[in-house]
């Protein structure tokens, strides 16, 4: 619902009356017609009801008058800033809000799409095999290498033991 502006201090007296009877009218009872109507020998705009004639523009029966009055003259700037400052920038922000939320719906569709399967190896995975195999073959070559130590220093043993004889 709109809500009227204070108004400033250095308004003259007519627009303070004008806005307080504005204010004091909300909400507004508006009546509206396209028919014109001749009622007492005048032609107005109204609505024809079986007890009677509704007059547009007679303020007692319908504050169509003040509503034209305050759209038209007396805050049409307040309700254009209004309509740029708040509802613009909702509508604004609501727009990207979706097209982010579309953007990441994507996306998270893209990474689903792309993932590889339960069969596929994964680069780590596969980093974590080469380096077993690695320490496999430092194994096979180190124990090689015992045994040749062994060997070796067995047939020293043996070599020493032919000098003594």
């Amino acid at each position: 619902m709109y809500e009227f502006p204070e108004c400033d201090s250095d308004e003259d007296e007519d627009f303070k009356q004008q806005d307080r009877e504005l204010k004091a009218s909300l909400p507004f009872a508006v009546v509206g017609s396209n028919t014109t109507l001749e009622v007492a020998g005048r032609k107005v705009r109204g609505r024809q009801y079986p007890w009677g004639v509704v007059d547009v523009e007679n303020p007692k029966h319908s504050d169509f008058i003040k509503l034209r009055t305050m759209l038209i003259s007396t805050h049409m700037q307040d309700l254009k800033d209004v309509t740029e400052d708040v509802h613009y920038e909702n509508f604004r922000a609501q727009c990207i809000s979706q097209i982010s939320q579309h953007a990441l719906r994507e996306r998270g569709k893209l990474k689903r799409d792309s993932a590889p399967s339960d069969t596929d190896i994964s680069d780590t995975d596969r980093l974590l095999l080469q380096k077993d195999e690695e320490i496999r073959r430092m194994q096979n070559m180190l124990s090689q290498m015992q045994e040749k130590l062994k060997a070796s220093s067995g047939q020293e043993k043996k070599d020493d033991s032919i000098i003594d004889v």
